[in-house]
């Protein structure tokens, strides 16, 4: 079911925000980062691009497979930590979503992404602002209470860890939550980060309600008001994704 809400997502709002910058043609090399079972990557196949993804959970990448070969449909899927990549071309566009969040050197990640990108290149990043009301996750949680409580991600570390393991979470539910506590991203180190990277911001767009809750929960997608944009330390708690597109200033 996660891999056709991403694909309707994909098709319906990731598609058409690239396409203000880049055409998708049948020429176009696109490449997914943390594509996991390949849902985003549907509306890309269909139209024929050459589509590369790389995702280092083995389990993922065999679903993808099975799917797309499946379905008579070319997909170059590599199963592996993108940090450990080597030799798999350059790209017209490149594509990550709510990935730069579980990533802890983002500084070196840029850095690969802007080598894999061709001249004119764009990269496309959706991601949660960290001080949203799941930013940390915790929907992932097996305890239906905790994994519907927002911000207690925002606690201090301790106090956090006691409330996982008070209710029962896994082991490794407690320490994957704990790694996206410490590999956070707000919008304002996100901005640093590109900056200092040499990125130009092409576009960005916050979202009070995300795109992808509209096939997940039946929500229309709603763009943050001019009003709440303006004041970070409001905002930051409002923007459930945020949309950016890339550009490297050297390319």
């Amino acid at each position: 079911m996660y891999f056709w809400e991403q694909s309707v997502t994909s098709e319906k709002y990731f598609i058409p925000f690239i396409e203000k910058f880049k055409n998708i043609t049948v020429d176009t090399e696109m490449l997914e980062i943390g594509c996991g079972d390949g849902g985003n990557l549907l509306p890309f196949v269909k139209r024929n691009c050459k589509v590369t993804a790389v995702d280092r959970a083995t389990s993922r990448i065999e679903k993808a497979r099975e799917f797309f070969t499946g379905h008579g449909y070319k997909v170059h899927l590599v199963q592996a930590d993108i940090f450990d990549v080597t030799d798999i071309g350059l790209f017209d566009i490149i594509l990550m979503n709510d990935v730069i969040e579980h990533i802890h050197d983002k500084a070196l990640l840029l850095e690969i992404l802007k080598k894999l990108l061709k001249p004119g290149g764009i990269i496309f990043l959706g991601f949660p602002a960290w001080q949203m009301p799941f930013g940390g996750h915790q929907q992932i949680c097996r305890n239906p209470i905790i994994s519907r409580m927002p911000f207690i991600h925002l606690f201090p570390k301790s106090i956090y860890k006691l409330m996982l393991i008070t209710f029962n979470e896994r082991d490794s539910i407690v320490q994957e939550l704990l790694s996206i506590r410490e590999a956070r991203i707000t919008i304002e180190m996100y901005r640093r980060l590109v900056n200092r990277q040499n990125f130009q911001v092409l576009y960005e767009r916050f979202y009070l309600i995300n795109p992808h809750y509209e096939i997940k929960f039946k929500l229309r997608p709603v763009i943050l008001p001019r009003f709440l944009g303006g004041i970070p330390i409001i905002r930051n708690f409002f923007i459930t994704s945020c949309f950016s597109v890339l550009k490297s200033s050297n390319n």
